[in-house]
């Protein structure tokens, strides 16, 4: 277009998108300039500090990454205040004609804008700040690179305000708009690109809800078809995708480090060469006026593998808007590591966090957990520290969907609230059956030992030795279902479980005390015994093995009870009333062992063993159908719940 014929007739709009699309590389080309600047004085007062490499983000910007490197290299101090590095001049220079191509892009979409702009640019170069030289004060180096809201003017600054006012302009003078994107001067063949990208932003852009952002604006930049997209609100959170005939490169700023390497991570398992994220200093932005900037690039086989890059880039973007937000709430109920891990799963599965934040976040959590537990999670104790880890990922995993489709699908807060809490009360039922799983292993080893016991009793001519042995070995069983109790406790007290499960934990170890002491005392009984003595202790034991069998059928059925299955609760009251049978059964034969023992015809070492055999066997007993009266009262809580 023959420029200057068009302006002397005063058709200066015509050359807008051409304009805008050349201010837009400038800026480009001056952030990196900047940052190329800051390099080089690191370098001059590190010398042995490594030199960035600035090949990718160089040829994004259409500069020759050579001299840029030759110049950071090169730097090195003149006195304590100083940096001299070859090629300093033209670099300075190259500066001040990018804003001057900024400005006038600026100045012929609005003059006025222009006119402020072009006295903001009068006032620091009267500063002395972009003059070429061959030498640079470190100081002026931080006013050019420097964005302090509250002090003087600065070049980057202005950069920035230029950088947004031709945003405005892109979006107010499109050309055209393709998917919702606004288009300048593109050709026929950039709009499969665009429609791509756009198809990606726009399947997730609902996810955003309420919240600000995800403007996309696209323009022919030479042999360059360059996107942009501001994301949200910050400033310098943007992203910007250059297309060329074979490949994408992507550059993308964050103030937050970890969104940054956030967003790298939402690419794992695609070949994209990423470079290293690189820290830039401007002051009056979040995190100490620092902010990262990482480019990533990629050779694409053809359209439909450029394509298909493009709509995955548009559909990654809302999951970076408010994430940094959501992480630290997260981080307050898990650890941070994994706070990350559930925005990552979130952004895959396409649920995002703007719904759990829509919906109040951390008031979210806290009504879930004051309606369903304020007995069994404190304030400010962490879910991980109550539910276990896999636990506390998994509710918060089913918060954040929730969330997302109560808002999706027009529901009511009071119902994805309802919905939360009880799923809440769901992974608290799971800690109980982990709690109900120790005490089944308490059980099986009170089984053990009761059929040691009945063993013992019911064997006609026993093995002295074997004898012998039966309360050593009845013991360490013992030992090894105390340390389960004592296991549980710990748990019980740390998960605030409900007091119910702590005392079927006790009546188990009761129970398995009174089987010990049996095993005991039948281990001092070598000798033969009273034929019917014998055969009511077998009965005695036997029905104590069926008693704690009924007691692990019961409590298994128990811990099904919390996932409303009717038949479970119905098969632990059965269960219980087998335990109560059991018991009477069991004080019918020691009764009878005791009147045969007083009826007369045994010594009074029999007398007495016998006796104290029946009385601990029925001990257990009673202790197991007590625990049967508990699990009936555990069931029947869950049943009215």
């Amino acid at each position: 277009m023959k420029t200057e014929i068009v302006k002397e007739l005063g058709q200066s709009d015509i050359l807008l998108p051409h304009l805008v699309s050349e201010g837009l590389a400038a800026n480009d080309r001056i952030k990196l300039r900047l940052s190329a600047l800051q390099a080089a004085a690191q370098h001059a007062r590190q010398p042995r500090s490594d030199v960035p490499d600035l090949a990718m983000e160089s040829r994004a910007a259409g500069l020759a990454p050579a001299a840029l490197v030759t110049l950071i290299s090169g730097a090195h101090l003149a006195g304590d205040d100083k940096v001299v590095a070859p090629g300093l001049a033209p670099l300075l220079k190259g500066i001040e004609g990018d804003i001057l191509a900024m400005i006038g892009a600026v100045t012929a979409g609005d003059p006025a804008d222009g006119q402020h702009f072009e006295k903001r640019l009068a006032l620091i170069r009267s500063a002395g700040d972009l003059d070429a030289t061959s030498e640079i004060e470190i100081a002026r180096i931080g006013r050019l690179t420097g964005v302090d809201r509250e002090g003087p003017d600065s070049l980057h600054r202005l950069v920035m305000d230029l950088h947004k006012a031709l945003n405005r302009l892109a979006a107010s003078h499109a050309e055209a708009i393709i998917a919702g994107a606004h288009v300048f001067g593109i050709q026929e063949s950039d709009r499969a690109p665009v429609a791509s990208f756009m198809r990606g932003l726009n399947e997730t852009r609902p996810l955003k809800f309420n919240h600000p952002g995800l403007d996309a604006t696209a323009l022919r930049a030479g042999d360059r078809l360059v996107i942009q997209n501001d994301i949200g609100t910050t400033d310098a959170h943007v992203i910007v995708i250059v297309v060329t005939e074979s490949a994408i490169t992507m550059t993308y700023t964050d103030v937050h480090l970890a969104r940054a390497k956030f967003f790298v991570s939402l690419f794992d398992g695609r070949q994209l060469k990423w470079s290293g994220l690189d820290k830039h200093a401007a002051g009056g932005l979040e995190n100490d006026g620092t902010f990262y900037l990482v480019t990533g690039s990629y050779e694409y086989s053809g359209p439909d593998d450029r394509d298909e890059l493009l709509a995955a880039i548009g559909s990654s973007l809302v999951f970076l808007i408010d994430w940094n937000k959501a992480r630290k709430l997260l981080r307050s109920w898990v650890a941070k590591n994994d706070a990350v891990r559930i925005l990552e799963w979130a952004a895959r599965q396409r649920i995002g966090h703007r719904g759990f934040l829509e919906l109040g976040g951390n008031e979210l959590l806290g009504a879930a957990v004051r309606s369903a537990a304020p007995t069994r999670i404190g304030f400010g104790e962490r879910l991980d520290q109550v539910l276990g880890r896999d636990a506390a990922i998994s509710f918060l995993k089913m918060t954040l969907q929730i969330s997302t489709e109560a808002l999706l699908g027009g529901q009511s807060s009071r119902l994805a609230r309802d919905r939360i809490g009880a799923d809440l009360v769901r992974h608290l039922d799971r800690v109980d059956s982990a709690l109900l799983a120790m005490v089944l292993r308490q059980i099986g080893l009170s089984r053990d030992v009761a059929a040691l016991v009945q063993q013992s009793v019911s064997t006609i001519d026993p093995d002295p030795a074997a004898v012998r042995l039966l309360a050593e070995r009845a013991g360490r069983i013992e030992r090894k279902a105390d340390r389960i109790a004592i296991e549980a406790r710990a748990e019980i007290a740390r998960l605030n479980a409900r007091p119910v499960i702590g005392e079927l934990v006790d009546r188990i170890e009761q129970a398995i005390d009174e089987l010990e002491q049996a095993a005991f005392i039948a281990s001092l009984t070598s000798g033969p015994m009273n034929p019917e003595i014998r055969s009511a202790l077998g009965s005695l034991a036997s029905i104590t093995v069926t008693a704690t069998e009924c007691a692990a059928a019961g409590l298994a059925a128990a811990a099904e009870v919390q996932e409303g299955r009717r038949a479970d609760s119905e098969d632990a009251l059965a269960a219980v009333a087998r335990l109560m049978d059991a018991e009477h059964q069991a004080d019918a034969r020691e009764r009878e062992i005791t009147a045969s023992v007083f009826s007369g015809g045994l010594d009074v070492a029999a007398s007495l063993a016998a006796l104290e055999l029946a009385r601990a066997i029925e001990r257990a007993t009673d202790c197991l159908a007590s625990f049967g009266h508990l699990l009936r009262r555990y069931t029947m809580s869950d049943l009215s719940a």
